[in-house]
């Protein structure tokens, strides 16, 4: 009953910061897509990686270190590149168009038929995939944790509970994006940021010292304290470490859902400052994900593993951690959760209304035009995740030993290659050719199809990676062939002040020393 005492307190809180972020009648269209381009770096760097941090990250990712050990932290570890990227090659491009969405970008460099590609695929990814791995993780942890409270409160089947929780989380986080757009995300997603990285840090204290320490995880799980596994490995080789980082050119460079706040910064210094921390803190997100998992290994013994890998993240909560505590506990999960699902909600809506509906359908629509169909694209979306969360629910129930993170990658990554090959043809080519770009953008979904299945047995990574430069290439060669080397836009590198730069030039050495302690 504490528990979810604490729970409500959570939610109710929340509502109230969200509603008194609520737009008046005449907000405009930057007020309400881009919080009227003036936030700080504070703000930018909680709100970018309390998005980044979904409730898939401490269930999923948890139950695949529980699987594969420290390895799993490369891709938390990787992302630090992706941030630096993206603070000094990327958004000071998109600050300096003054764009509210990403595919204007792409229009200025390749015309509508690109620009139209990217939002489109974009929305489709995350108002499915996303959306609805997301609303399954909260509707599936409270299944979990609170399955008999929820039992007596809504009665039938765990599926039809699990898919209850789904419409009500859905629903919340849809309704104080409406009432506020950006700037309510933002407000909402610092009070987030405090509690998943509180209640994530808690978990790893407690269950490293559960199982006696550092020295007795290092002494007894020496094994799973690598992150370069084996080629051999069937999903993380350590070659598919190149595939992260070309991956993160989509996710950190040209992603709407996690740059439309960086967008929205005050300066290009207050964009680039909040995206290096972001790069700080995933040092800590990566070992807040992971070495539960690993200790968990030891606290069960190696001869009694869980029957769902999936599950390790809430053993490890429900084992270790008294009344009360828990609540807050699962207060971190739970925001992880909203603040992913109300950026889903925000972005796609901004796609839509800008990129669909004021570029394309009505070019003469005004400000409130704008901002009405923006509200009504988040319902649209709300009722599109709400189904892919019941398909996901009904998925795992059928299969509960059935790891679910590694297939939302392997099947998210289809779309994403022709992200990465857009990007990188938008900033690294010199003029390539529009028709060509759009050619390859489209073509790496078959690719990626066929590749599956030519390469089956092969590591998702390997054949991603295969498919992202085998796309990059189709551009590249005839771009560099008739242009020569260069890049679109030079000088490729901007940094606002030296400090900010000195700031990137140590996360990347740390990244760098990650790599050469923990091989």
């Amino acid at each position: 009953m504490l528990d979810a005492l604490i729970i409500g307190g959570y939610f109710a809180a929340v509502m109230i910061a969200a509603i008194r972020a609520r737009l008046g009648p005449d907000a405009t269209s930057e007020d309400y897509f881009v919080s009227g381009r003036n936030l700080r770096w504070w703000s930018v760097a909680a709100s970018t990686i309390a998005t980044n941090l979904q409730a898939g990250h401490f269930l999923a990712v948890v139950g695949s270190a529980y699987a594969f050990g420290l390895a799993q932290a490369n891709f938390e570890l990787n992302a630090v590149l992706g941030l630096v990227m993206a603070a000094f090659i990327f958004v000071p491009l998109y600050l300096r168009a003054r764009v509210v969405t990403i595919s204007q970008f792409f229009e200025e460099r390749f015309g509508v038929g690109v620009a139209t590609t990217y939002s489109v695929m974009l929305m489709f990814l995350y108002g499915t995939l996303y959306l609805g791995a997301a609303l399954f993780w909260g509707g599936y942890s409270l299944e979990v944790l609170f399955g008999e409270s929820v039992q007596n409160l809504v009665g039938g089947t765990p599926g039809l509970r699990i898919c209850v929780m789904i419409v009500l989380l859905g629903a919340f986080s849809a309704t104080y994006t409406w009432f506020g757009g950006l700037d309510a995300v933002v407000r909402t997603d610092i009070v987030q940021f405090v509690l998943l990285m509180g209640g994530g840090l808690v978990v790893t204290f407690l269950s490293v010292k559960e199982l006696g320490g550092v020295t007795v995880m290092r002494d007894t799980l020496g094994d799973q304290l690598h992150l370069h596994l084996p080629n051999s490995h069937p999903k993380l080789p350590w070659l598919g470490i190149i595939t992260m980082h070309l991956l993160n050119l989509q996710y950190w460079g040209c992603n709407q859902v996690i740059l439309q706040r960086s967008l929205a910064a005050r300066s290009l210094r207050d964009a680039q400052v909040g995206l290096l921390v972001g790069g700080t803190v995933k040092f800590l997100t990566a070992g807040m994900l992971v070495l539960p998992g690993i200790a968990l290994v030891g606290i069960l013994g190696r001869g009694n593993p869980l029957d769902d890998p999936d599950q390790a993240y809430l053993t490890i909560v429900d084992l270790l951690l008294a009344p009360g505590v828990r609540g807050l506990i699962l207060c971190g999960l739970f925001a992880s959760l909203m603040s992913s699902v109300d950026s889903i909600f925000n972005s796609v809506s901004t796609l839509w209304s800008i990129d669909i509906y004021k570029r394309r359908l009505r070019p003469d629509a005004t400000d409130a035009q704008v901002v009405a169909m923006g509200r009504k694209a988040i319902v649209t979306t709300l009722g599109v995740g709400i189904l892919c969360g019941f398909a996901f629910a009904y998925t795992k129930i059928e299969n509960p030993s059935f790891p679910l993170d590694p297939v939302f990658k392997q099947v998210s990554f289809y779309i994403k290659n022709g992200l990465v090959v857009l990007i990188t043809a938008a900033v690294f080519l010199r003029n390539p050719s529009r028709r060509l770009v759009l050619a390859a953008v489209l073509l790496t979904v078959p690719m990626s199809i066929v590749a599956d299945q030519v390469l089956a047995g092969v590591p998702y990574l390997i054949v991603t990676g295969t498919v992202i430069v085998a796309g990059i290439l189709v551009v590249a060669v005839p771009t560099i062939w008739r242009s020569g080397w260069g890049v679109a836009d030079p000088p490729l590198v901007r940094v606002s002040d030296r400090r900010v730069g000195l700031l990137g030039v140590v996360l990347l050495a740390a990244l760098a020393a990650s790599h050469v302690v923990f091989h």
